[in-house]
């Protein structure tokens, strides 16, 4: 499974893309390609908007993922802020859509569990993780790529949990 992370940010949006590589002995994450997308603050909103959209339809496209995990919407103190990035992750959204790709969304508190073991886990130890699970030894472009991995690793592990809790007949 390909799975395509987006970490949507109003100054860099970042992407990675992993891959579950089952036929090993023990399971294992794979790392595709990550990267980000910056914005020029300078811009107007619908030419940056238009940027994302553009670049993430053609990574999309590209790398073919078999679905979409992005970060679901955090409420934030300022009301503005909050709105541009809800632009943003409408426009990440709409990519994964015109590209006929599922997305799934999760919480901030869910990734750094899933990546950290920890809800309230700080951005450095994310970044670690996610080296660690990738077998990772050079820096990431941005941290927000290294969040984007972050994502698509949390949707394999939620996959292979609900497939193990499947397989053990719990309900």
């Amino acid at each position: 499974m390909r799975v395509f992370g987006i970490d949507c940010g109003t100054e860099f949006t970042g992407w990675g893309i992993v891959e579950a590589d089952e036929r090993a002995r023990t399971p294992r994450l794979v790392p595709v390609a990550a990267g980000s997308i910056k914005l020029n603050k300078k811009d107007r909103t619908p030419v940056r908007l238009h940027q994302v959209y553009t670049e993430l339809a053609g990574l999309l496209t590209a790398y073919a993922p078999d679905v979409v995990a992005i970060e679901d919407v955090f409420f934030s103190a300022n009301a503005k802020s909050a709105l541009k990035l809800g632009q943003v992750r409408g426009v990440a959204l709409l990519a994964a859509a015109t590209c006929n790709l599922q997305v799934a969304e999760y919480a901030p508190l869910k990734i750094k569990s899933s990546v950290v073991g920890y809800g309230l886990a700080k951005k450095e130890q994310v970044q670690f993780m996610v080296a660690r699970l990738l077998e990772i030894e050079n820096q990431f472009e941005t941290a927000d790529a290294a969040d984007a991995l972050a994502i698509a690793i949390t949707h394999i592990h939620t996959l292979q949990t609900e497939s193990a809790i499947s397989l053990a007949g719990v309900r």
